[in-house]
Parts: structure tokens; C-alpha cells; sequence
């Protein structure tokens, strides 16, 4: 069922196979159904400001730090970039909002995944653009025992946010691990294309208003319309993932 796609990307990545030891999770969209909320936030914030942010424009910049998402604005209808003041001030009021905001509920098929990825021996871990003070805390409540510290990437850990690659690259980091060897679970656009400039197999997941064409055309190598979705195909994917690794190994001999 995926294993065109898997053959696409080993081609493309020049890959002989797949060997999969993490599972990479973005957080907004894929394990909370939060991305109204921020929607919501951002645009009414930006309004309080004098800038313009609509909702479907969040979706699209899902992934960006908050400072990257204001100076998209401020550069677009100021010419320049936000002062360290404003970003402060827009990035807490937005913040202040969002926590104001009915608690976002964990992702309908994200737990039954997660226990999945474990029961296999894989590592999870988080990949985020939030710099949510609160973000371990959150992730024990909802997934107990389930993520470490030392494998959450946040807004704190990286100097460059997606769509540049480097907050994936930091995960495999972390994780000791090379791209051949984690698979992604994104739902923005940006998301999807961090992890593949990161080189990793991109699994994309249709939780918000975006076509499938726009996560496509970022680079995703298979979409799911749900998360739900992917955690009742994951087992046909995992077989699809060794069926081509052996496949493409006997090729090369």
C-alpha cells in the first residue's frame, strides 16, 4: 500500500534501506488538537497590534518560533523586523491567550500510536517550535512515561526553527541515530519540509484545513487524513518500511 512511496524516498535520499529506531513527533496538530487555539491567538493578537495575521496563514507558518512568526508579519507590513520588545510583548499576550483558551485535547489516535511506537522499542520524541515553559509537564499529563526530557526539541534548542532543518537534525543528534533510522509525524507545511531537508522519512497527517496537496508539495512522502488514520495503518506501513528495505538491499548486491 506505501511502498511506492518508501521506494521514492530511498531513491531519493540515496538510502538502501530503513532501520527504524525513533519516531519524530511535531506536537501542535499531532499530538494535540491545539492548532485552533493558536489559530485563534495569533489572529487576534496580531489584530491588537495593527498586523494581520489570518487564521489560515497560522496553519500555513505552523512550526515557526514565535519570533519568526511576528517578523513574517512585521517584515511584510512594516519592512522590518519586530524590536526584542515587541516580540516579547506580542509573544506573551499570545501566550497569555492561548492558556486562556479551553485545554486542547490529546489528538484522537495519538496515545493508541505512541503505544505502539513503544510496545516496538522505539523512541519517541517531540519536535516543536513552542517555547511553552510548561511543555514537559503537559506531555507527562496527557502521555505519561512516554517522552524524556533529553529527547524534547523545543523553540529553546535551536538557533534556526523550521522549515530549516535544523531542529530534526538536533533529534537525530540526541538520539545517536541517522535518517534512515526515525521516521516523522508532521502536520504543517513547514514541519514537513524541515524533516525532509532533514533527509528523514515524512509521514504527514491532515488534522487542519490545509489540502493534501499543500503537505505534498512541501515534501511529504505519504499523507494520512488523521492521526487516527496512521495509528490503524502503522503496522502495514512497518511492513511496507522492511518489505522495501530488504527489497532494496538485494538490489544493491
Amino acid at each position: 500500500m506505501y511502498k511506492q512511496q518508501i521506494i521514492n524516498y530511498l531513491t531519493q535520499h540515496k538510502q538502501s534501506n530503513l532501520k527504524l529506531k525513533a519516531v519524530l513527533f511535531d506536537m501542535d496538530g499531532v499530538l494535540f488538537d491545539s492548532m485552533p487555539n493558536h489559530a485563534e491567538a495569533w489572529n487576534k493578537v496580531m489584530k491588537r497590534h495593527n498586523l494581520d495575521m489570518n487564521k489560515e496563514e497560522v496553519y500555513m507558518n505552523e512550526g515557526r518560533t514565535g519570533r519568526g512568526t511576528i517578523n513574517l508579519v512585521c517584515q511584510r507590513e512594516h519592512g522590518r523586523d519586530a524590536t526584542d520588545e515587541e516580540v516579547t510583548k506580542i509573544y506573551e499576550e499570545k501566550s497569555d491567550l492561548f492558556n486562556s483558551l479551553p485545554t486542547a485535547e490529546r489528538m484522537k489516535g495519538a496515545y493508541s500510536l505512541l503505544l505502539k511506537v513503544k510496545s516496538e522499542g522505539l523512541i519517541p520524541m517531540v519536535v516543536t517550535g513552542s517555547g511553552q515553559h510548561s511543555l514537559l509537564k503537559k506531555l507527562e499529563k496527557h502521555f505519561p512515561n512516554t517522552f524524556k526530557e533529553d529527547y524534547i526539541i523545543s523553540a529553546y534548542d535551536v538557533k534556526h526553527g523550521k522549515p530549516d532543518p535544523e531542529p530534526y537534525l538536533m533529534a537525530l543528534k540526541k538520539a545517536n541515530i541517522s535518517a534512515n533510522e526515525a521516521v516523522v509525524v508532521e502536520n504543517a507545511p513547514l514541519g514537513v519540509e524541515s524533516a525532509v531537508r532533514a533527509g528523514i522519512l515524512t509521514l504527514a497527517v491532515n488534522t487542519g484545513p490545509l489540502d493534501d496537496s499543500i503537505l505534498l508539495d512541501a515534501g511529504a512522502d505519504i499523507v494520512f487524513p488523521s492521526m487516527q488514520a496512521l495509528a490503524d495503518n502503522w503496522d502495514l506501513l512497518q511492513n511496507d518500511i522492511l518489505y522495501c528495505s530488504k527489497n532494496s538491499g538485494k538490489k544493491k548486491k
